[in-house]
């Protein structure tokens, strides 16, 4: 690959710098490298489920799901037969459920189109539903040792740093200098070791806040840490403007049983089950009793009788930080047959635990 031409301004380090750079991190890797289950094979498909989980989610989280997956999905032919509710239900809690449906997904194309062999094409692996330019350059350096850039989180913060970079980071010209970056640095071979080195670095030493620098192998090939900007560098992203936003969740019994509906297509948590769950607008008990009866109605088709307050859960959703107050209510009849977009379903208490539901889901469901 030819590097992308930059302005003089932002010239990439020469030759020298990066052959030592290269020597330092290598060095240093073969000491530090964490013990991830991961990364004890080579096998594609165990590097494409990993990065997958690790998208905006911790590794000290992922660990454990990993493991859990795997066993249950050891092969891409096991996924791809395995049915959407298992493999949502053994993603709940590790969050962005949409990462658990386009891997489920993409392993079918694999399945269908490349005899369940992951593809070692850059194009065949670009049209994988879920799969960005990262994870492509990952997978495909990790498994396969290819000569591919990767740039995620912690690479960014390296590379801005390694540069004295004061831009943005995420502007068109920084993604540009920072991918261009990525490029230039990597090795003729074993690159897959180098990237994961590239990450551990970043993860690991190069962190955002307070990052020690005094143990950190390539310190003296750093501008940010010789002028003392490691605070300013990257440039601080903007803070999240959140939404406050007040919802409930109604717990509807009929006998033994309560009432879940399937998350619809397009929707928050698709493909999950939730309780009837909906915005609501009012505070005064009467209002509120009144609107628990008109959305449920509308939601479901099932006419309730407002219980209990159960429960008040605070919690995020991207921009939202919502209140969800908790209810509990009785079934009285249906007063419309047809079946919501997502489906409904009557279960039994101890059926839950076979459900995928979202993580307050499954808080609400410890309520009934």
């Amino acid at each position: 690959m030819s590097e992308v031409p930059l302005p003089e301004s932002e010239q990439l380090p020469d030759a020298p710098w990066r052959r030592g750079f290269r020597r330092r991190l290598k060095t240093w890797y073969a000491d530090h490298a964490r013990d991830l289950p991961w990364r004890r094979s080579r096998d594609p498909y165990a590097v494409w489920v990993s990065e997958i989980m690790l998208q905006q989610t911790q590794v000290a989280t992922v660990r454990g799901y990993f493991d859990r997956f795997i066993r249950a999905f050891p092969t891409i032919d096991a996924l791809a037969r395995a049915d959407e509710q298992d493999v949502l239900r053994l993603w709940e809690g590790l969050g962005y459920y949409r990462r658990a449906r386009q891997l489920h997904a993409a392993a079918k194309i694999v399945a269908d189109e490349h005899g369940g062999r992951f593809p070692r094409n850059r194009d065949a692996v670009d049209r994988l539903p879920g799969i960005g330019r990262y994870t492509a350059g990952a997978i495909l350096s990790i498994a396969f040792d290819q000569r591919q850039p990767i740039l995620e989180a912690n690479t960014v913060r390296l590379f801005c740093r390694l540069l004295g970079y004061e831009g943005d980071p995420a502007s068109t010209a920084g993604q540009r200098l920072l991918w261009a970056m990525a490029e230039a640095v990597l090795p003729r071979r074993e690159v897959g070791l180098f990237n994961q080195a590239l990450m551990e670095l970043g993860s690991e030493v190069c962190v955002g806040r307070a990052p020690p620098c005094d143990g950190c192998p390539i310190a003296t090939l750093c501008p940010t840490r010789q002028q003392g900007k490691q605070t300013v560098i990257p440039r601080p992203k903007p803070k999240k403007q959140f939404e406050a936003v007040r919802e409930a969740a109604v717990v509807v019994r009929r006998g033994n049983r309560v009432l879940l509906l399937r998350c619809p297509e397009g929707g928050r948590w698709a493909g999950l089950w939730d309780f009837p769950r909906f915005a609501v607008e009012t505070e005064q008990p009467e209002a509120r009793r009144r609107e628990l009866i008109d959305k449920v109605r509308q939601a479901t088709g099932v006419l309730i009788e407002p219980g209990e307050h159960l429960k008040t859960i605070k919690h995020g959703v991207t921009r939202f930080r919502i209140t969800l107050d908790c209810y509990e209510a009785a079934y009285c009849k249906m007063v419309d047959g047809r079946a919501p977009a997502g489906g409904r379903k009557w279960l039994l208490a101890d059926e839950l635990e076979e459900y995928p539901l979202s993580s307050t889901g499954r808080r609400i469901c410890r309520l009934a």
